[in-house]
């Protein structure tokens, strides 16, 4: 049912008046504008201009809407009503001069209202709203004083978790680059971790302790924090197949549920909104949240909560009369997850060591998040290896520090392998950070060259591209020397940001993304995929990359085979059938 509507500010009001109304019955603000017209002037003419300046105050809002402007709607000549004519530019100077007091610049509108995560428009705020059902509530929570007082720091997982020693991290890009990339190098020799060229490993990071203690003071839970948590299901709950969480230990105390098990971050579905709802007070942030759940809500919800990543903090901040208890944070919030990186070393190469490369993700301020922010987990490992973290153009302190530990498992990825016949070519598209599973690819097969020099290798093509050749080509010394020793024939790079030294001006010296480097070479890696049956990887970004990657490849095997889009996308989806067009992408 339709909530009531509320008076919202900022929203412009109808002030239409009659050409026939007398001064007397305009409004206040219109009479506050007549007071600088000349004493001398009848006060038949002074009723005339009230008038049509309250008029031209009500057209003032037909012009914003239709784009004209205020003369154009002015009438081309006015009477008072003895009948005597007032000059039209007497009128439109009035007109123009309410209208600057009123908005603060000449002929300008007023103001228009935007909405925004805690503020909704017509016709959304106007509407009876279809919400979802509440979710049942099904655990009781309570919070004992611990009987031990120290936690642990380890998390607990039902994975094969190992703790590990970072070695080495070296940053691979320059700092005046737009994105920060990182290598990690784990010393894994002391624990069980094999693993191959193409597979990743799961790291579990804990929530970001400002953002703990910021939720423990939101829900005044702060003094209570080192206390053990007790969760049983409520007897009454209607929620079928309702059990306690398996990720949770039993005595957890309430910093250890918050730090290791809940995902903080995650975006609130629409069913904890909607069981937000019923943790507030107040009217407006009752009505906004039901908008956000509802199914006439749905553009504002992906616009305002969805699509910037807001998290539960962002929304509490939001709406600061919402008061949710512990249990429904709990009912409501996904297990922490690992999260995935590609190995980008080879343990032929690096026996008892494994390599990782990120970004560092930065989230920056908007509409519902005042204050950037930087990733989770790439956030928390950025800050771990600060101390040993070794920067472009500078050598290795000669200190000692300890070294940091993570919690990781290496998960197989038996769908993008090294092709296991030595003769077949293959073509590695990577761009950014998803060139990191080739530098693995390449040291295997340079292994396998030393080790087997009589074997008869075939080519190898890797497409990478970066914004800048000196400030973010990562691997750059080592990719050239897989070029050199024969290891990587063909290396193509494409920088997407370079311009003309001198002129700020666009290069045009060679291809700007990976996919036009493809076009330019076209004919030869359609040989090497559909005559001599070689293998095509691509890893990066799924939103972006890979879909321009996939056009292009149905772009160039329609061209050099002369067949029709149709015919060629059903030749590609037979490569990926024979498992010769593999990807490794993430969103």
């Amino acid at each position: 049912m339709a909530a009531p509507q509320p008076e919202r500010d900022g929203h412009v009001r109808d002030q239409r008046v009659s050409w026939n109304e007398t001064p007397e019955s305009s409004a206040t603000d219109i009479k506050l504008h007549l007071l600088s017209l000349n004493e001398s002037e009848s006060q038949s003419t002074k009723s005339l201009k009230t008038a049509a300046i309250a008029k031209t105050d009500s057209l003032s809002v037909s012009a914003s809407e239709t784009g004209s402007s205020v003369t154009d709607l002015i009438p081309v000549s006015v009477t008072d009503n003895t009948g005597t004519a007032l000059k039209l530019d007497s009128v439109v100077s009035e007109c123009k001069s309410v209208l600057t007091t009123q908005s603060g610049q000449s002929g300008a509108p007023p103001a228009a209202v935007e909405a925004s995560l805690t503020r909704s428009l017509p016709p959304l705020s106007e509407l009876a709203l279809n919400v979802p059902a509440l979710p049942p509530p099904y655990l009781d929570v309570t919070l004992q004083e611990a009987t031990i007082e120290e936690e642990t720091n380890a998390p607990v997982s039902k994975e094969t978790l190992h703790e590990v020693p970072i070695s080495r991290a070296v940053q691979l890009t320059r700092d005046d680059s737009v994105k920060t990339a990182l290598l990690i190098e784990m010393d894994i020799s002391s624990h069980p971790m094999a693993y191959q060229p193409g597979d990743s490993l799961d790291v579990l990071c804990p929530n970001r302790a400002s953002e703990v203690g910021e939720l423990l003071h939101r829900l005044g839970l702060e003094d209570q924090k080192s206390n053990r948590l007790q969760l049983s299901l409520r007897k009454e709950t209607k929620k079928k197949t309702a059990q306690i969480p398996s990720y949770i230990p039993e005595n957890s105390t309430l910093h250890y549920l918050l730090t290791w098990c809940l995902e903080l971050r995650t975006v609130p579905k629409k069913a904890f909104l909607r069981s937000l709802v019923e943790c507030t007070g107040d009217s407006g942030e009752k009505r906004r949240l039901q908008e956000l759940c509802s199914k006439q809500g749905s553009a504002d919800y992906n616009l305002y909560v969805r699509d910037p990543n807001l998290g539960l903090l962002d929304l509490l901040t939001a709406f600061p009369a919402c008061q949710p208890p512990l249990s429904l944070l709990i009912e409501h919030l996904p297990k922490l997850q690992p999260r995935p990186y590609s190995a980008a070393s080879s343990s032929l190469r690096h026996p008892g060591r494994l390599h990782f490369v990120f970004n560092v993700i930065e989230f920056p301020a908007c509409t519902g998040r005042p204050v950037g922010r930087r990733g989770l987990c790439t956030g928390w490992l950025s800050d771990l290896v600060d101390p040993i973290l070794v920067h472009p153009g500078k050598a290795q302190s000669s200190s000692t520090p300890a070294l940091p530990k993570v919690h990781v498992c290496v998960r197989q990825n038996f769908s993008f392998r090294l092709p296991s016949d030595l003769s077949k070519p293959f073509i590695m598209i990577g761009p950014g950070t998803g060139v990191a599973p080739f530098i693995g690819f390449l040291q295997q097969r340079e292994k396998e060259r030393e080790e087997n020099p009589e074997a008869e290798f075939s080519e190898t093509w890797l497409f990478f591209g970066c914004r800048h050749r000196d400030r973010d080509f990562l691997f750059r010394e080592e990719l050239q020397g897989f070029v050199a020793n024969g290891t990587l024939t063909h290396l193509k790079v494409s920088f997407s940001r370079d311009t003309q030294e001198g002129t700020g001006t666009q290069a045009e010296t060679g291809p700007r993304y990976v996919q036009h480097n493809l076009l330019s070479h076209a004919k030869d890696i359609i040989n090497l995929l559909l005559k001599e049956n070689g293998y095509l990887y691509v890893c990066g970004d799924a939103k972006n990359m890979s879909k321009d990657v996939n056009d292009t490849l149905i772009e160039m095997v329609s061209a050099e085979l002369q067949l029709d889009k149709l015919d060629a996308m059903k030749r590609l989806a037979g490569l990926r059938e024979e498992k010769r067009y593999l990807q490794d992408i993430w969103s």
